[in-house]
């Protein structure tokens, strides 16, 4: 019997099991992330928020994620599978969320460790949690075949985690996201999230997401800022050059601010929930 201690939360709900473990003590396997993320037989989840200090990670921190050690808490996100991921826009804000939550961190301002770097984040006036995303990477353009066999075109960009980024006609609604879309295995040879994008006008966008390693989510934050990068390619706009955009997904809305600096996220983030969990 495996018994722990759990928070649940959810940014544009795209929902999380958030495990506090400090001292790095847990030991996560991909067996377990499932077990705990299933629907039915867990507690549910798009994933996993393993809440960890970066001292104790237990892992070498290399190449982007190096820039982590300076926060004292790191992020260890695991997909709803139990396969790492290295990045997650709304876990972000849903880890910080639970830091002040849990009188781990407090202020205005939070620095988090990620596989993807150091994120630095803002707690907004109203309540709403500002990530810096750091600098979208752009990689040119791709495509995939979704579930019906229909294919969309898309932008291939890179928010720390890798994304095609659609831009479609008409509603996204009737889009077939019931299994993962087929990748080119040579531009994503670590697979990758597909978002399908429409412009409603004035600034605003309709998404849906399939995310590798959970399927359909209810909301995708580095997606959205993904989404924006093609939206403002799409519109004749340089991302560096400033854009701003209303993010619509199933589970709310969130904002992207593109400029020179890169890009900030910007949404709702709350816990719902806490207790013991017991796994047989």
């Amino acid at each position: 019997m495996i018994s722990m201690r759990f928070a649940k939360g959810h940014g544009t709900e795209n929902d999380f099991v958030i495990l506090p473990d400090p001292e790095g003590a847990l030991d996560l396997g991909a067996d377990l992330v499932a077990r705990l993320c299933d629907r039915r037989a867990g507690i549910g989840g798009d994933g996993v928020l393993r809440v960890v200090r970066t001292r104790a990670l237990g892992e070498p921190l290399t190449g982007a994620a190096a820039s982590s050690e300076a926060a004292e808490w790191f992020m260890d996100y695991r997909n709803a599978d139990g396969s790492i991921a290295e990045m997650c826009g709304n876990g972000v804000r849903v880890f910080a969320r639970y830091l002040l939550h849990a009188g781990l961190a407090e202020g205005r301002s939070i620095d988090v460790g990620t596989r993807a770097g150091l994120r630095s984040v803002t707690i907004e006036d109203n309540g709403d949690i500002t990530i810096d995303m750091g600098r979208p990477e752009v990689f040119g353009d791709g495509g995939a075949r979704l579930a019906d066999g229909s294919e969309v075109r898309g932008l291939r960009v890179s928010v720390g985690n890798p994304h095609l980024a659609c831009m479609v006609d008409g509603p996204v609604g009737g889009l077939d996201l019931t299994s993962a879309p087929a990748l080119d295995p040579a531009a994503f040879p670590e697979g990758g999230n597909v978002e399908v994008v429409a412009p409603l006008g004035d600034g605003v966008l309709d998404m849906r997401v399939y995310e590798r390693g959970s399927g359909e989510t209810r909301s995708c934050g580095t997606g959205i800022v993904a989404a924006a990068v093609a939206a403002t390619r799409a519109a004749g706009g340089a991302p560096d050059q400033g854009a701003t955009w209303r993010v619509r997904v199933p589970g709310g809305e969130c904002i992207v601010l593109l400029d020179a600096r890169g890009a900030r996220l910007r949404g709702p983030a709350v816990i719902v929930a806490e207790g013991q969990v017991r796994l047989g």
